[in-house]
C-alpha cells in the first residue's frame, strides 16, 4: 500500500527526503490528558494493553495532536514474558513485578515459546486494528523488548534493580542464561514476524538494559541475541526496516551496525556527528534529544533541536527522536514546540 507520508520509511532506508521525519518514543503516554482518560476507561495498564480498540485509540492520539511522521503500536515490552506465565502485574509507584521469576534451569526449561496468534493474539489484533484505522496515512512501527532486557525483568522479578541476580547468572551459569536468551530470541523473532504479517511497516527492538553490561558481556548476552533476531527478520521480511536501540550503548555502535539492521537508535550521551562518522552509510540513525529538555522553555527546546539537526548535518538517513521515552511530566505544548522546530529547521539539510 502506498502511504501518504513515507518520510520515516525513506529515512530508514537512507533515501532522499524533503525534511527530517520526527516521532517520539513513548509518544502515546501519560503526558497526554487524552491518554490518561483512555487509561482510566480501561481500568489499569494491562487491561489497556489487552484491548485492541483502546490500543488503537491511544496510538492515534499523538498523531491527531501533532504532525508526527509515524505511528508506533501501543503495547508493552513485557508482553512476551507475561505470555510465558510469569504472573506480570504493575504496582503503583514500583512498576512491573513478576510473581514467578525465572532463576534456575528447571524454570527456564519449563518456559514455552508463546504463539503470537494464541497467547499474544491481543497484540496482533491491536496491530490489525491500528493498521486499518491508519489506512494510507502513516507507517506503523511494531516493537519488542530485546532478549537481554526481557531476561533482566524475568530473572530479577521487577524493574529498577541493580541487576545482581541476572549478572550473577551470567557469571556463574552463563550456559543457563544463554538457554534463556535463546528461548527469548526465538519468541521475539516470531512475535515481530507476526506483527509484520498483521500490518507493521517497520520494527524496533528496545534494548533498555544492554548498557549495564561490560563490553564482552554485551556482545554475548545482548548483541548476539539481537543479531539472531535481525537475521531471522531479514529472511522472512527483507523489505521491512529494523531499528536496534541500546540505551547507553554508544560504545557499541559499530558492532550493532554489523548485525544487518537498517537503523540504530542513539541516546543523548553521544554526539550524532560522532555516531555518523563511526557507522558511515551502513545504517540510518534515530535520535537523540535528551527528553528532559522538553521541560525547559520553548526557546531552549528550539535551540536544542537545532543543535541535534546540525550535529547530524546535511544528507539523508536521520530520523529525529528523543534519546529515550518522553517524560510523563512533559507539557504537551512543549512536545509540539520540538516537532514544529524539526519541521521548520530540517528542510535546509535536505535541499542539496
Amino acid at each position: 500500500m502506498a502511504l501518504d507520508n513515507d518520510l520515516f520509511l525513506r529515512a530508514l532506508k537512507r533515501q532522499r527526503v524533503e525534511r527530517t521525519p520526527v516521532w517520539m518514543m513513548r509518544q502515546a503516554g501519560r503526558y497526554l490528558p487524552e491518554y490518561r482518560a483512555s487509561r482510566a476507561k480501561a481500568g489499569d495498564f494491562m487491561s489497556l494493553c489487552r484491548n485492541p480498540e483502546l490500543c488503537c485509540e491511544v496510538t492515534l492520539q499523538p498523531l491527531d495532536r501533532y504532525g508526527l511522521d509515524t505511528a508506533i503500536l501501543f503495547s508493552d515490552i513485557l508482553t512476551i514474558p507475561d505470555a510465558m506465565g510469569l504472573g506480570l502485574r504493575f504496582v503503583e509507584g514500583e512498576g512491573p513485578v513478576f510473581d514467578r521469576p525465572v532463576r534456575d534451569a528447571h524454570a527456564i526449561e519449563a518456559l514455552g515459546v508463546p504463539d503470537p496468534e494464541g497467547e499474544l493474539r491481543y497484540v496482533m489484533d491491536a496491530v490489525r486494528t491500528i493498521r486499518s484505522a491508519l489506512g494510507s496515512r502513516l507507517p506503523l512501527i511494531g516493537f519488542s523488548g530485546s532478549p537481554w532486557t526481557l531476561a533482566t525483568y524475568m530473572v530479577e522479578g521487577a524493574g529498577g534493580s541493580d541487576f545482581t541476580l541476572i549478572k550473577r547468572m551470567a557469571y556463574d551459569a552463563p550456559e543457563m542464561l544463554d538457554s534463556l536468551l535463546a528461548k527469548l530470541s526465538a519468541s521475539v523473532s516470531l512475535y515481530l514476524e507476526a506483527q509484520v504479517a498483521a500490518g507493521a511497516d517497520a520494527l524496533m527492538v528496545f534494548d533498555t538494559w544492554g548498557g549495564v553490561l561490560a563490553p564482552a558481556d554485551y556482545m554475548q548476552f545482548s548483541l548476539e541475541p539481537m543479531s539472531r533476531i535481525v537475521q531471522h527478520l531479514k529472511r522472512v521480511a527483507p523489505d521491512v526496516p529494523v531499528i536496534l536501540f541500546t540505551k547507553n550503548g554508544g560504545q557499541h555502535l559499530e558492532a550493532m551496525a554489523e548485525t544487518g539492521c537498517d537503523a540504530l537508535g542513539v541516546d543523548w550521551t553521544i554526539d550524532l556527528a560522532t555516531a555518523r562518522a563511526r557507522v558511515g552509510d551502513r545504517v540510518a540513525l534515530q535520535g537523540n534529544l535528551d527528553p528532559t529538555i522538553l521541560l525547559a522553555e520553548p526557546a531552549r527546546i528550539e535551540a536544542a533541536v537545532s543543535r541535534v539537526l546540525e550535529s547530524y548535518g546535511p544528507g539523508n538517513g536521520h530520523v529525529f527522536n528523543l534519546g529515550h521515552g518522553i517524560l510523563q511530566q512533559t507539557p504537551p505544548e512543549h512536545a509540539a514546540v520540538m516537532i514544529e522546530a524539526v519541521r521548520a529547521l530540517s528542510p535546509k539539510y535536505h535541499n542539496e
